[in-house]
């Protein structure tokens, strides 16, 4: 039980210590959609390209992940980059080539690739 004002501070103060720690240990993540309309496009080609450039570029900080079909089947493959504190920004049509680009330029150097943009999140 808390017992003073001090002693609720300290643990306020322990938590969002807590809290920091591991926001800053967070990774940029990549999720590739694989569902059935994804891999009919060239999702597993496109998961081995960025895969394979992210190898090259010995990027141990970048989590990639694979998603099923989010209902935009026109635009697959997507391609979902999220950097640590920026919005979520989703990438349509992506081969091998857009592939490695958008983790050379989107990943690495934290500049968007406008013209292949299909979907942004809010900040």
């Amino acid at each position: 039980m808390i017992k003073s004002l001090e002693e609720l501070q300290k643990i306020k103060e322990t938590q969002l210590e807590a809290i920091r720690l591991r926001e800053a240990d967070q990774k940029a993540k990549i999720v590739v959609g694989m569902g059935t309309c994804g891999i009919a496009a060239g999702a597993r080609e496109v998961m081995s390209a960025i895969l394979d450039e992210l190898g090259k570029r010995r990027l141990t900080n970048v989590a990639v992940t694979q998603t099923g079909c989010i209902g935009l089947c026109a635009q697959e493959p997507l391609v979902d980059v999220i950097l640590p504190g920026k919005p979520r920004v989703t990438y349509g049509k992506v081969d091998a080539n857009k592939a490695r680009q958008i983790v050379a330029q989107h990943v690495v150097n934290g500049i968007v690739i406008s013209e292949w943009v299909v979907n942004r999140g809010e900040e």
